[in-house]
């Protein structure tokens, strides 16, 4: 199969390529799925699991790339719940290689159906945008209606997803980022917005919830805003100043299928909507992973057209 794979982890970005890789053996449990969109994030080539198993062995070359939308085409032994031709989407491990090819394996219970009315390249941008905002606001926080959330980069993926949840949860929603995304902020449902660069983030006042994708200076002077009793969650690093009467938390996202489909759901209702910018084919996928690069939306590599 064709598939973007890394040998040198020293080569970082630029040792990215098209090659042809063995198809992937579904072991016990797993499905194996034709891959016909895949998302990524551009940092994972600094994450330890790109280029380990869990057993800490060495494992490349290695295929980046977690998120897939696609079609069941094999069953492990032992598999349940997914059927071979089903239309799916999901979140893949860490440690095995991922979506950036024609074919991954992927545990079946870390995939959800995908009805055929949801587009493939929408799907692909979901789970861990979210995954990660669900998670992130109502597992670890505890966001409750009628409470204030803070939301760090409230336009991007991961926030602009964690702004809508928190609206329709009955939360008054406090977005920050750039002057230039103001507008788009206030329009996934932000009832305020500090500028990051002009505004003062103490002006936000206390809040019962912080929620950070930025880390560094940001997320430090995040915690004195958090109210006694509130929660700072953060997905950049293990937060240094933590608040005086609350928590901190630091977690990564984790596969949940149940609430995945949900999700799904939320897309296909018209209650979700997602910052998708540029569509790439796979062998154009390298210079999506270049430092430095900035675009719109999240990227989203398509593999399968049919």
């Amino acid at each position: 199969m064709r598939a973007i794979a890394v040998s040198d982890r020293a080569s970082g970005a630029a040792g990215l390529s098209l090659t042809d890789l063995p198809h992937p053996h579904a072991a016990e449990n797993d499905v194996i799925v034709r891959v016909h969109a895949a998302g990524f994030t551009p940092g994972e080539l600094d994450w330890p699991g790109t280029w380990t198993d869990r057993a800490g062995r060495d494992r490349t070359p290695s295929v980046p790339g977690h998120e897939v939308a696609g079609v069941v085409a094999e069953l492990g032994y032992g598999t349940s719940y997914l059927t071979v031709g089903q239309r799916v989407c999901g979140l893949t491990d860490w440690t095995r290689n991922g979506t950036l090819a024609e074919y991954v394996a992927v545990e079946a219970r870390n995939l959800a159906p995908l009805p055929a009315d949801v587009d493939y390249v929408a799907a692909a941008a979901l789970p861990i945008a979210g995954l990660t905002a669900w998670q992130g606001l109502f597992d670890h926080a505890r966001l409750a209606p009628g409470q204030t959330v803070l939301v760090h980069g409230a336009a991007g993926g991961v926030g602009s997803v964690a702004v809508q949840l928190a609206r329709e949860a009955g939360a008054r929603v406090i977005g920050t980022g750039r002057a230039a995304d103001r507008d788009r902020a206030l329009g996934f449902g932000a009832d305020t917005y500090l500028d990051l660069q002009s505004d003062r983030l103490e002006d936000a006042g206390q809040v019962d919830v912080v929620f950070d994708v930025i880390g560094g200076e940001i997320l430090d002077r995040s915690a004195a805003l958090v109210r006694a009793g509130g929660t700072l969650v953060t997905i950049a690093g293990p937060p240094k100043v933590r608040p005086e009467h609350g928590r901190a938390v630091f977690f990564v996202v984790e596969p949940d299928r149940a609430r995945l489909a949900d999700l799904v759901q939320r897309l296909r209702d018209g209650r979700l909507e997602l910052t998708v910018g540029t569509v790439l084919p796979l062998e154009e996928a390298p210079a999506a992973f270049v430092p430095g690069r900035r675009a719109p939306g999240k990227t989203i590599i398509q593999v399968a057209r049919s």
